[in-house]
């Protein structure tokens, strides 16, 4: 057998072996979706009218509503990647990986199989989001054929290079609990980010931290295919920091994946 087969093989074995762990504990992952679910239900609903006033949209919520959507998708996904980072912490510690180590598997087949399982996930949590964010009123009749697939192919990346840096985070963490801390700022970026105020509304000392990360860039060019908005340079932006993120990721998780246990 072929050193690729051997990969493909392996890799595919472990992915099943992580969505079998998914859907017999779904309370994870359950529990990571509700907090953007939540946040779109409050920011629509109690602070709808008046946000929508606030960003030029009259008192009408479902202006909102359209500006709220695409930073809260995003922030699923960095939501759904700290369950990935638990994930990865619980099968270091609890030594699932020993054992691994001893068997004729491809070396790096668990930790491809935690990344794939993880894009899933997302996609399938960015799924449900906009389902409700659908139910509740949002509507992208500016995007043509073309311009959702290019948002779908965001999501992907984005989620891609969230996922590397989740695994990263895990394989580092002592344990399950410092992994879930570790990975906090998935979740806490999109929170300073453009995601629910414009860029422009914000103060001119805190600009710099919502305009240099990855979310922003990332939010505003989705924003833009969803609603036919100016992208300007943020597309090239957004796809910059996801491979940089990717790059970045992949290296630190085989780095940390690769050293002899201690």
């Amino acid at each position: 057998m072929s050193h690729l087969t051997l990969a493909v093989r392996d890799s595919s074995t472990m992915l099943r072996r992580n969505l079998l762990h998914a859907r017999r504990y779904p309370s994870m992952t359950l529990n990571l979706l509700l907090t953007p679910v939540m946040l779109l239900l409050l920011f629509v609903y109690i602070f709808g009218d008046t946000m929508s006033a606030g960003i030029g949209g009259g008192a009408d919520r479902s202006q909102y509503v359209a500006y709220l959507v695409p930073g809260i998708l995003l922030m699923t996904i960095g939501s759904t990647t700290i369950g990935t980072a638990v994930s990865v912490s619980n099968d270091m510690t609890e030594g699932i990986i020993a054992r691994f180590r001893t068997m004729a598997i491809h070396r790096g087949s668990v930790i491809i199989g935690h990344v794939i399982g993880s894009v899933l996930q997302s996609v399938i949590s960015v799924v449900v989001v906009g389902a409700v964010a659908v139910a509740i009123g949002f509507r992208s009749t500016d995007a043509n054929l073309v311009e959702w697939l290019a948002a779908f192919g965001l999501l992907v990346l984005f989620a891609t290079a969230l996922t590397w840096i989740a695994v990263g985070m895990g394989l580092v963490s002592p344990n399950a609990e410092a992994a879930g801390n570790n990975a906090m700022p998935l979740i806490f970026l999109p929170l300073i980010s453009s995601a629910f105020v414009p860029v422009d509304a914000m103060p001119g000392w805190f600009r710099p931290i919502a305009e240099y990360q990855p979310f922003t860039p990332a939010i505003e060019t989705l924003r833009g295919l969803l609603l036919g908005t100016e992208i300007g340079h943020n597309g090239w932006l957004a796809v910059a920091w996801c491979l940089g993120l990717a790059v970045l990721g992949y290296a630190w998780s085989k780095s940390v994946f690769n050293r002899d246990p201690k």
